[in-house]
């Protein structure tokens, strides 16, 4: 069988994502699809809503200070040792977003549901936080399990994003990709509407009859669309693949740290795809 192409691109791909949808995001050391992110920047998003699994870094910052973002839930954003994301922040300060606090036990709960086909999940551990209070949807209850008196639990509803964008290492004629030991971002395809998926390289034949291979794989099944994009995590790290940029992200940040620092950085590895072909 002779290896097809596909006609798709990170800019196709982003034209299919409707403003105000329920976006989810890996963070960044777990195969996040940074590319489309800058696609959805090209394209002009608008009023997105942001879901961190569990937690948020490079792309979500980028998106927020593209003003592509209407709302964030998330555990954490972060830019890792490069410090505070500077979008974000000045975004919170400004009040231009909401933001949902949640915890990363809580949001990988939430997609567990959605995944396994039942309303909710249990979680114990949020008990005591000052979180709940911020969090009507969540639901502290008596364990009907338990005397119904002395031992409540929290129920949280199931959690199903509209879109869920991933970098994987390769996808093959079936439409698998490789994600290798990051099987979190399995459980995140299995629980979203859609997956758009951009590669660094496409293979031949079906790596799901490949014994080493299969067990790294999100099947094709929960895969919409992919596109090739190469190096489409940078400056963040794909597994053996290529490094953490820290030097790139440690620009990103001294640059985000203002609205024109920022607008230089877009339309140097944003906006110019040249440029960032070059990276």
């Amino acid at each position: 069988m002779t290896l097809q192409t596909p006609r798709d691109t990170p800019d196709s791909l982003a034209a299919t994502v409707p403003d105000g949808a329920l976006l989810a995001l890996p963070p960044d050391n777990s195969l996040p699809s940074v590319a489309l992110a800058r696609a959805l920047v090209r394209r002009g998003a608008k009023r997105l809503r942001l879901l961190g699994v569990p937690v948020s870094g490079f792309a979500t910052d980028l998106l927020i200070g593209a003003g592509c973002v209407a709302e964030v839930e998330t555990s954490a954003v972060s830019l890792g040792e490069a410090g505070f994301a500077p979008r974000f922040s000045a975004a919170l300060k400004a009040g231009t977003i909401k933001v949902r606090d949640a915890t990363c036990p809580a949001i990988h709960s939430m997609l567990q549901a959605t995944e396994k086909g039942i309303p909710f999940m249990a979680l114990r551990g949020l008990i005591g936080s000052d979180i709940l209070a911020n969090r009507p949807d969540w639901k502290v209850v008596p364990n009907p399990m338990g005397d119904g008196v002395s031992d409540p639990i929290v129920l949280l509803p199931a959690l199903s994003p509209d879109v869920a964008l991933i970098h994987g290492v390769m996808a093959d004629e079936a439409g698998n990709v490789w994600v290798g030991r990051r099987r979190e971002c399995a459980t995140l395809a299995h629980a979203s509407k859609r997956v758009l998926a951009t590669v660094e390289r496409l293979v031949k034949g079906d790596m799901l009859e490949d014994e080493r291979l299969a067990p790294g794989l999100i099947s094709g099944t929960y895969i919409e669309a992919v596109a090739v994009a190469e190096r489409g995590a940078w400056p963040v790290a794909l597994l053996d693949e290529y490094a953490f940029d820290a030097v790139h992200v440690a620009e990103y940040a001294r640059l985000a740290k203002t609205e024109a620092g920022f607008a230089e950085y877009l339309d140097r590895y944003v906006l110019n795809t040249r440029a960032q072909a070059a990276e």
